[in-house]
């Protein structure tokens, strides 16, 4: 009788009850052995090599235990993985394909002793990827809770986590005030309010020797102990931890540690701050008339970030008497001072402010001159023929204001949330709620819309970056529909063939072989089957974003929710 060597793998999501004499992964481990026991006529036995996994989610496979398993079966130590649930194993459908595919590469198997089939046969299979179907919806359920007890426990004023600020010490998951700190933190607010710029705060601070707080990551990483940075400056005169208040996605509350700055020095520093900038920042209330400044502002200034999320500031140059703007890569500005230090050798952006400011408005003009687009603003599940109506005339009325304004972007710009600048594409988040209140439209009362967060609304418009010098110039695609791209159609019918022929049973390396293809290949050109039939539609239609390529997909991890598919790929 052939003897088959029997690995037990355990895994428990969180570390809770660990530390106690007989936890989750002995129960596992106990009920896995006495499976393999009653298996013992068919020549089951149990390795002794414990491979548990605690406190580690099973989204990810980057986990010490299954890492050493994986090992183990390449080497020829192990026929067969025994687990409790498949959901031990993995949550990810993907995942597990590629688990499958090294398991037949080695000869070996796994068993679920909760959950028994047969995956030599169709209905097996199906029943198999039913289970982890509802495996993955869990972990996907379960961190749509963790974010909302976040967005609730902030608003109760409670600390989250995350790096401790400085001034403070964490105690019971508490934010308790650090004294030597805490008079640093107030020192930098006491000398901003005299010197009145983050630069000379900056050149000030390096001049009386302060630097940042030093510590040790868990890995032994020594961080900090570094003379501030002017990001660094502005991120502690604006952080509102040091007032006593959490925020959450826009919105502050009164929390429950003790403030270290007092309230008159905070709204001294704020209200410095935002006369000190090229726009006023954190604007909640918008009022929509005519514009009469004189002075040139930079509306965008905060809004713009290039495709590494580095934020895009304000700059201006002065020739002949003339005032330039610009909105240039925080990374260039950091090194301007350096030899060399440009758009080509550093990598950034320098775009004249006015023509990206004009290329917005146009963007945003153009949709809202679309019906279509317009009558699908509003978040209500059924809509009336009077707010459709509401929402058409709000459209309209502030596109006249748009057109007769002296300066157009400073009626653009409150409705933006974020823009993102790359290679070949511009993105533009805009704030639906705002939108709509700009409008003129409220959502009725009683609509089941109300209380959830609006959806943000983005536009991906092509463009053509051409550049001279350090200089840089958009000019808008005037044809955005792009092309039927053959290739990736080609592509993505492949990999839902070849995805087919694994659910059958066809190993990935049969399927290279028959394809002349590497197995990395097959296994990166499988991804584009899970793909969200929405994109999939757009993409036979050639109306996809003109980036979504075959190699932009084959580079992108491509996530298995398809609300994550269409948020990552731009896709409304």
């Amino acid at each position: 009788m052939k003897k088959i060597r029997c690995a037990i793998y355990t895994r428990k999501s969180s570390e809770e009850g660990l530390d106690q004499d007989f936890n989750s992964l002995d129960a596992q481990r106990e009920a896995c052995e006495a499976y393999v026991a009653s298996q013992k006529h068919e020549g089951w036995v149990a390795l002794p090599e414990r491979y548990d996994d605690g406190g580690v989610s099973g989204g990810t496979l980057d986990r010490s235990g299954l890492q050493r398993l994986l090992q183990a079966i390449d080497d020829g130590l192990v026929d067969q993985i025994i687990v409790y649930k498949i959901d031990r194993l993995t949550r990810s459908l993907m995942d597990f394909s590629k688990l499958i595919e090294r398991l037949d590469a080695a000869d070996a198997s796994f068993v679920s002793v909760t959950q028994s089939f047969n995956t030599a046969t169709s209905m097996g299979r199906l029943t198999l990827n039913v289970l982890l179907s509802f495996a993955q919806f869990e972990r996907e359920v379960t961190a749509e809770r963790i974010r909302d007890k976040i967005a609730a426990s902030k608003k109760k004023g409670m600390w989250m986590g995350g790096p401790v600020p400085l001034g403070y010490r964490v105690q019971d998951r508490q934010l308790i005030i650090k004294d030597d700190e805490a008079s640093a933190v107030r020192q930098i607010y006491d000398l901003y309010l005299a010197l009145g710029t983050v630069r000379a705060l900056k050149q000030e601070v390096d001049r009386l020797g302060m630097i940042s707080r030093h510590w040790v990551t868990r890995a032994g990483e020594q961080r900090g102990g570094k003379p501030y940075t002017r990001g660094h400056l502005y991120r502690i005169l604006t952080n509102p931890l040091y007032v006593g208040k959490v925020s959450h996605k826009g919105q502050t509350y009164d929390g429950q540690h003790q403030g270290i700055v007092q309230c008159d020095v905070w709204d001294r520093v704020q209200t410095r701050l935002t006369s000190s900038a090229a726009k006023p920042r954190n604007q909640n209330s918008i009022t929509y008339g005519s514009i009469g400044r004189q002075t040139q502002v930079s509306a965008l200034a905060g809004k713009l970030f290039d495709e590494t999320r580095d934020r895009l500031t304000p700059s201006h140059a002065n020739k002949k008497g003339r005032r330039y703007r610009y909105y240039v890569s925080n990374r260039l500005v950091r090194r301007s001072g350096e030899a060399g230090a440009t758009g080509n050798t550093v990598g950034g952006w320098r775009l004249p402010a006015r023509p990206l400011e004009e290329t917005i408005t146009n963007i945003i003009t153009d949709r809202l001159s679309d019906d279509r687009w317009v009558r699908d603003l509003s978040v209500v599940s059924q809509q009336a023929a009077d707010a459709i109506h509401a929402i058409k005339h709000g459209a309209a009325r502030l596109l006249v204001r748009i057109a007769q304004a002296q300066s157009p972007i400073e009626l653009v710009a409150p409705l933006i949330d974020k823009i993102i600048i790359a290679d070949g594409h511009i993105t533009i988040r805009l704030d639906r709620a705002v939108l709509l209140s700009a409008l003129g439209f409220k959502e009725p009362k009683g609509s089941s819309n109300q209380q959830a967060e609006p959806e943000p609304l983005i536009i991906k418009t092509p463009f053509d970056h051409r550049k001279r010098g350090v200089e840089s110039k958009l000019v808008l695609g005037q044809n955005q529909s792009a092309l039927l791209d053959p290739v990736l159609i080609t592509n993505i019918a492949n990999a839902r063939q070849w995805l087919d022929k694994i659910k059958n049973g066809i190993s990935v390396s049969q399927i290279a072989k028959e394809q002349n293809r590497s197995i990395r290949q097959i296994q990166r050109h499988i991804e584009l089957a899970f793909l969200s039939p929405k994109i999939i539609l757009l993409i036979t239609e050639g109306s996809q974003p003109p980036e979504l390529t075959s190699r932009h997909l084959l580079n992108t991890p491509i996530p298995m929710d398809w609300d994550e598919q269409h948020h990552l790929f731009g896709i409304s």
